[in-house]
């Protein structure tokens, strides 16, 4: 007959190794979502992705801000007679038209393709804690029936 402490022990195992699993699968399930969004990326994708990430970064409007700067002075003080760009700096105006005419769109293209990933992920993760609500629901079960289990032993021993 087997020890009912080992066989207990043992479900305990078999609970862990499931949760584990069920983890794995998650993980592996977002991974597949990731890669099926990687995959069939063209090359003028990665580039929108590159410049989104670039665009989006302090870095770039520090650098900006540096370039601004640099593009007024020269313009400004030290090419006074001969300026290729007199203030009000039209083809400044003009520069600074065009890239915020590009890059908009561009980032809102990386964007979208970053949304739509996203939404896949969310979709996944709604399943997961879906499955999550029903595992908690069959605990509670468990856990009250135990309770009334308990309650009837003590009422029987008449410590209740």
């Amino acid at each position: 007959m087997a020890h009912p402490r080992k066989h207990q022990l043992n479900d305990q195992l078999d609970v862990v190794d499931i949760i584990k699993t069920e983890i794995h699968k998650v993980e592996q399930t977002l991974k597949k979502v990731d890669e099926f969004y990687q995959k069939d990326l063209r090359k003028l994708d990665r580039l929108s992705d590159t410049i989104a990430r670039v665009g989006g970064s302090w870095a770039f409007i520090f650098g900006f801000f540096l370039f601004l700067a640099v593009w007024v002075i020269l313009n400004t003080l030290l090419l006074m007679d001969s300026s290729f760009d007199p203030y009000p700096f039209i083809l400044l105006n003009l520069f600074m038209s065009a890239l915020a005419s590009i890059q908009g769109p561009i980032i809102l293209m990386s964007t979208n393709r970053a949304s739509r990933r996203d939404q896949a992920r969310l979709e996944i993760d709604l399943e997961k804690d879906l499955r999550d609500l029903h595992i908690d629901q069959s605990s509670h079960v468990i856990l009250l029936e135990l309770h009334r289990d308990v309650n009837a032993i003590k009422k029987k021993l008449g410590l209740k």
